[in-house]
């Protein structure tokens, strides 16, 4: 067993993800309160204090909800490039927080964990993805963003598990009652990623190295879970990629164990 991680939440009203080496375990993202995160930890079997960082996507509060109280209240270090601490810290609660500062596409360490950040296209200042390796094994996240650019494929080609955006589906979103600038923003190049969109990327990028996908960010207004699973899966047979597992994440209890 070299790598772990869960989707401890995914949605709009929060995303995180824990990822754990036999000996670090780290967050991606923090957008729920300290006490829900430490709830879900204890759910899957995992120690709260064990908790080494936080590695920060962009600053939506979906993102950043916990990451104050983490600090103050049990030390864990706060990791985020440039833009995205500058963009936290126009909220005056998040002010006087202690950064460790990282440059996009310039991988850093955390413990055993090497953490290779990517830039996505998303409606915020510097906003990224993450690929985390342990002993070879590489896990991929990307869970906010508008468009699947050749820069997000090239990264997320080589990994063993995906944390991939399925937001909408295009016509579900199309006819909700969202007001039209809503839906030009999440339908835009640095909105959010379709079912459509997801299934595409997932095809062309899945190997025989690839065993899992977990769908995230699911629209609870404008999506399915079944249409998304069943959208992406028929992409994957399609392409020859049937082995791959499509999994589910949500918003209100933690998704299923990978171990890669």
């Amino acid at each position: 067993m070299s790598l772990r991680a869960c989707v401890l939440a995914s949605s709009s009203s929060g995303n995180c993800t824990w990822v754990a080496s036999p000996t670090t375990a780290i967050l991606v993202d923090a957008g729920l309160s300290a006490r829900t995160i430490r709830q879900r930890l204890e759910a899957i079997g995992a120690d709260p204090a064990a908790v080494r960082a936080v590695v920060i996507s962009h600053e939506h509060s979906d993102h950043t909800a916990g990451i104050a109280r983490l600090q103050r209240g049990q030390g864990v270090a706060l990791y985020a490039n440039q833009g995205t601490r500058e963009g936290i810290e126009r909220d005056p609660s998040l002010q006087g927080l202690d950064w460790r500062q990282f440059a996009t596409g310039h991988a850093f360490e955390i413990g055993d964990l090497r953490i290779a950040p990517f830039a996505v296209p998303h409606d915020a200042y510097d906003p990224v993805g993450f690929v985390i390796e342990h002993g070879g094994v590489t896990l991929g996240i990307a869970t906010d963003l508008g468009t699947p650019t050749g820069l997000i494929r090239e990264k997320l080609r080589p990994c063993r598990a995906l944390v991939l955006e399925a937001n909408h589906d295009e016509h579900l979103l199309q006819n909700s009652r969202r007001p039209w600038p809503l839906k030009q923003r999440i339908l835009g190049r640095q909105g959010h990623l379709s079912n459509r969109h997801a299934a595409e990327m997932a095809a062309e990028i899945a190997g025989p190295h690839l065993t899992d996908i977990f769908l995230a960010h699911l629209s609870a207004e404008c999506n399915d879970p079944r249409s998304a699973r069943a959208e992406v899966e028929a992409a994957l047979r399609t392409a020859g990629h049937g082995h791959v597992r499509v999994r589910m994440t949500y918003p209100d209890r933690p998704g299923e164990l990978w171990e890669g």
